[in-house]
């Protein structure tokens, strides 16, 4: 039987990552639990000090409750070397459609999340091979790839 998990991704600024992601995955920021105003205020009922909140929404959420919950944990420390983990953005279609055709889509999903602020680095490609990916990062500079 499988289990939940959540995504924890390491963060400067969460709500510019929640944004960018929640855009992104087309999920949702995700609300505070019942019973409260805003994280911060949850965050304090179970003891967190006064100097590590303010990061505003810091998880998003699968608006149709079928994939993982992500929470973006604010670290003091910038990214300094690749993501020993990474997402994989799905936006070909999958291998029943022409390379073409997934190359396209491909593509215009880079143009979609270069407008919400994320950076191309190369295209994932080979001679002979059928396979076509884009290599990004997304606006605090973690790698992902759209297939």
């Amino acid at each position: 039987m499988a289990v939940s998990y959540q995504l924890v991704i390491d963060c400067r600024s969460p709500e510019v990552l929640t944004q960018f992601w929640a855009a992104a995955l087309h999920y949702v920021t995700a609300p505070p639990p019942a019973g409260f105003e805003s994280w911060d205020d949850f965050y304090r009922s179970i003891g967190v000090p006064e100097d590590e909140l303010g990061g505003g929404v810091d998880s998003i959420v699968d608006p149709n409750g079928e994939g993982p919950r992500i929470w973006f944990q604010i670290v003091s420390e910038q990214k300094s070397i690749k993501n020993r983990i990474h997402i994989d953005v799905d936006a070909s279609g999958g291998r029943g459609f022409p390379l073409d055709v997934r190359r396209e889509r491909i593509e215009a999903e880079s143009a979609r999340l270069v407008a919400l602020g994320a950076t191309r680095l190369r295209a994932i490609s080979e001679e002979g091979l059928d396979h076509y990916a884009v290599a990004m990062t997304d606006p605090e500079g973690n790698e992902f790839d759209i297939n």
